[in-house]
């Protein structure tokens, strides 16, 4: 089966181009939500990590 795509991968042009855009895609994901977590107000973290012990705002099911 892999040998397959492989071979059918093969016969595209510019193919080998999408691999490094992944690559690129994930790395900026992570870069970004690297600098987000260490740049995020701590006050702001301290309120979502409350949100599910919060039985104040629970609407009725």
């Amino acid at each position: 089966m892999l040998k397959f795509i492989k071979g059918h991968m093969e016969t595209i042009d510019g193919v080998e181009v999408y691999p490094m855009i992944s690559l690129l895609i994930f790395f900026i994901f992570f870069v970004a939500l690297f600098w987000w977590v260490f740049t995020a107000k701590k006050d702001y973290i301290k309120e979502v990590s409350n949100i599910p012990l919060d039985t104040k705002k629970d609407s009725a099911l």
